[in-house]
């Protein structure tokens, strides 16, 4: 009889096709859940001249989904600790599909608030078990890339959402753009049948023959007698409570992850939610306007792989440091009012270092506990992130509605970008001095 490590196999043995296909369905599941955040921002102006709203009125009207997803990832990530990740994706991304095909019938601003919430809350349940269930199955060397490499599907999904909409919108209206979500149903059978439960989950649950299973395929060359026995390392770990995010020493990171999730999250969504809008105000073209959303999702996606690459090589923290600093400032210039070409870069870079940062920073909270309270840690700092979600929109409504120049209101977006990479940085000194102390010797 033997007792076999879970996660010693992972971390010891070949990154193969199972674990590649992990890695494709949580980036399928996150292009969806990428589509249907960004495809609010395509309509915005649409939904603007369509229902004679004012810029803080659509601010509102855009952060009723965020108010949905801060909901959806304290409620969720907690739930997926006690009934499994498995059922808490599907949970999830049915919610938030069937919500965002209902959204296209919506005849009423009140009607789109209702339905968008209700997105709201599956796409914030998704994004941190998707995370939190990737993280386990990749090796400690590959983590930071394989979590980034999964990740960016987000991006792609809204950089599909403003390639529809440049085709779409002007022909066929707003409407359209929600009834795309019927498609993605279909996928659900197929990824409930392919997609595998946490192993640690298993292993807790007394599962054996499932974690066996899914072991085999992790570890094809290591034959499992029936009297063996699967461990998980770190499964003996304190109950899913917040309060557990404090303890150990992790006061000062968690608070300071919590002021970069909400920074960060401020920004993508503000970005996202009015960068058409404001360049369209500024007297750039619709497709040009639309270009710039596709410009900051790629910038997302390339931000994310490389930063995961460059993470598990320096370190994830220093990574993030050193892409809000490059946040900042590529924010204060898309306001030059430039040429297309430079604006298009500096929207890539801005992308980069905000899209790409935030799953940068997905990847560091799963890094910091241990699995027992990973998907809470996860849940809780996306909740918090959710908040500045909320805000961003909301806040964009407001300072356009001062009619500040153009400038201005950029240099006012990237004060969060700065605020990040000062939290950041307490985060990695704090971080540094955690690993360097000796670890007290236990009897």
């Amino acid at each position: 009889m033997r007792t076999i490590d879970v996660n010693e196999a992972i971390d010891n043995n070949p990154f193969g096709s199972f674990q590649w296909m992990v890695v494709g369905l949580c980036a399928l599941l996150l292009i969806v859940d990428g589509y249907d955040v960004f495809v609010a921002g395509t309509v915005l102006p649409t939904l603007i001249a369509e229902w004679g709203l004012s810029k803080p009125e659509a601010g509102a009207l855009q952060a009723w989904a965020l108010f949905g997803m801060m909901f959806g990832a304290l409620f969720f990530g907690p739930l997926a600790d006690r009934i499994g990740r498995k059922k808490g994706i599907a949970i999830s991304f049915l919610l938030f599909t069937v919500a965002t095909l209902l959204t296209g019938f919506a005849s009423s601003p009140v009607e789109f608030k209702v339905f968008r919430f209700l997105a709201g809350l599956g796409c914030g349940g998704l994004m941190p078990n998707a995370v939190a269930l990737m993280n386990e199955y990749a090796p400690k060397r590959l983590r930071g890339t394989m979590v980034a490499l999964m990740f960016s599907g987000y991006s792609v999904g809204g950089m599909v959402a403003a390639s529809v909409g440049i085709g779409m919108i002007p022909q066929y209206g707003w409407k359209p753009m929600f009834f795309i979500a019927a498609i993605p149903l279909l996928m659900l059978p197929f990824i409930l049948w392919r997609l595998p439960e946490s192993l640690g989950f298993l292993i807790r649950q007394g599962r054996q023959e499932q974690a066996k299973e899914i072991y085999a395929k992790i570890a094809p060359s290591s034959r499992l007698g029936s009297g063996d026995k699967l461990v998980f390392n770190e499964t003996k770990g304190a109950s899913a409570s917040v309060i557990e995010l404090f303890r150990h020493q992790r006061t000062l990171r968690t608070l300071m992850l919590w002021v970069a999730f909400f920074c960060c999250l401020l920004l993508v969504y503000l970005l996202s939610s009015w960068l058409p809008t404001v360049l369209q105000e500024a007297g750039y073209a619709e497709k040009a306007s639309l270009l710039s959303l596709f410009s900051l999702n790629f910038g997302g996606m390339a931000g994310a792989i490389a930063g995961g690459w460059l993470g598990d090589r320096f370190g994830l923290p220093k990574v993030v440091v050193g892409f809000f600093i490059a946040g900042a400032l590529s924010i204060a210039l898309i306001g030059l009012n430039a040429s297309p070409a430079l604006l298009f870069l500096m929207v890539f870079v801005a992308g980069g270092t905000t899209i790409g940062t935030q799953i940068l920073l997905y990847a560091s909270v799963a890094q910091l506990y241990n699995l027992s309270v990973r998907s809470t840690g996860l849940g809780w700092a996306s909740g918090v992130g959710r908040i500045g979600a909320i805000v961003g929109p909301t806040l964009g409504g407001l300072l356009l509605a001062q009619e500040y120049p153009l400038q201005q209101n950029f240099l006012i977006f990237s004060i969060p970008a700065a605020i990040s990479a000062l939290a950041m940085l307490v985060f990695a000194v704090s971080n540094a001095r955690r690993v360097e102390e000796p670890q007290p010797v236990t009897a």
